[in-house]
């Protein structure tokens, strides 16, 4: 009897290459922070990072992105390891794109197309799917000439005079269409969004915002005892939670948003603008920071930016430092033994000072989490008191 063959059906880890430029703004640890946050988000697609290229520039080349001859280093790793897929960590233009693809002969992604990737994997709902399939459509529209290279050219010949309108023609016209579909599903779901938030408006609504991956949905879980999807990955809540809160005898609304992320494309802020007005209509921001990330002030910045291109940045604001039990101080000595932080130690840095709402927890130990309740409770009630001055609820 022959030997039976086994296979291995499991599915590979695509192998994936980053590329970056260090332009003169910018120094080399900026920009290898840039690409550890780009093989996070590759890790969170599903791929596997085996190497990264840098090379300093003036501003991209026009036509390659890189020099040629950092362009022909790459094309050497790649073959050698036979890479699947290389990964840039700013927007390629189309001419860019089809460049560097008849060079390395492989899949080419940039930051913008690897991020919407990560949201079509995690739409559940029927908003943030349309949302995600109308950013990529609008992402695809200027990038159709690569797909269509074969069928440029208009039919002719005997029998072959059709209308005019080559292959390329007809997609373009069939995605403006579908664009249009989808832009007025978005506009009927936006009104029954607006209708549900008129329903609860009588509520006091808080809203978590912050960088992607600092802890929102953990909090989210703790504060409302609910079951958000919270996972070590970058964007692992795309869909808006809303989850009706009480704390002593004080009911309010809580929601969760996306996380926010550098150089995130301006169409998808622009395609996500329903799902961030929970965050606009808002009475009270708890804004969640990651205080164990090495680089967290950037990423307050970043999200501090984000707020104020929607509008949102005058409004009640609680800074939640989240992780202190994975934060390791910048003097912090390997060798040496050092007890940790207590809550007056972080009450005493400089992230607390004018800052009257901030306070520091770990929302996985549950630390410090009855004086974070407390101030919520606070800032609730003093919005609550104000509109409704003759409640009897709280006295």
């Amino acid at each position: 009897m022959p030997r039976q063959k086994f296979f291995d059906t499991a599915i590979k880890p695509e192998k994936a290459v980053l590329v970056g430029i260090i332009t003169p703004g910018e120094t080399e640890e900026q920009t290898q922070e840039y690409l550890d946050e780009l093989t996070f988000l590759v890790d969170t697609a599903g791929g596997e990072t085996h190497k990264s290229f840098t090379q300093r520039m003036q501003r991209p080349d026009r036509a390659t992105f890189v020099g040629t001859g950092k362009l022909e280093e790459i094309n050497a790793y790649v073959k050698s390891e036979e890479i699947d897929i290389v990964v840039f960590d700013d927007e390629l233009s189309p001419s860019q794109l089809r460049n560097i693809e008849n060079e390395l002969q492989v899949k080419i992604l940039d930051r913008s197309n690897l991020i919407l990737d990560i949201f079509a994997k995690r739409a559940q709902t029927s908003q943030a799917k349309t949302q995600v399939e109308l950013a990529q459509l609008q992402y695809l529209l200027p990038r159709l000439t690569r797909l269509w290279t074969h069928l440029e050219r208009q039919k002719g010949g005997i029998g072959m005079r059709g209308p005019g309108e080559s292959q390329i023609e007809t997609d373009r016209r069939l995605i403006l269409n579908k664009i249009s579909l989808l832009k007025e599903r978005l506009r009927e779901i936006d009104k029954q969004n607006e209708t549900q938030r008129k329903n609860r408006s009588q509520l006091v609504r808080v809203s978590l915002v912050g960088y992607t991956n600092v802890g929102k949905s953990t909090i989210m879980n703790m504060i409302s005892k609910s079951e958000v999807f919270a996972e070590n990955k970058l964007f692992a809540t795309l869909d808006t939670t809303v989850r009706k809160v009480v704390i002593e005898n004080l009911p309010f609304l809580l929601s969760d948003t996306v996380g926010f992320i550098r150089k995130l494309p301006h169409h998808l802020i622009e395609c996500f603008k329903s799902t961030l007005d929970e965050v606009r209509e808002a009475d009270v921001l708890i804004h969640v920071v990651d205080i164990s990330h090495p680089n967290f002030e950037d990423q307050i910045n970043t999200v501090n930016e984000t707020l104020k291109e929607m509008g949102a940045i005058d409004k009640e604001i609680i800074m939640v430092f989240n992780k202190i039990d994975a934060y390791v101080p910048a003097d912090f000595d390997p060798q040496e033994e050092h007890p940790p932080l207590t809550l007056t130690d972080f009450k005493n840095l400089w992230m607390n000072k004018n800052r009257p709402s901030a306070v520091f927890i770990s929302a996985l130990n549950k630390d410090n989490i009855e004086e974070f309740r407390s101030l919520l409770y606070e800032k609730v009630k003093s919005i609550h008191t104000a509109r409704y001055p003759y409640d009897k609820l709280l006295y």
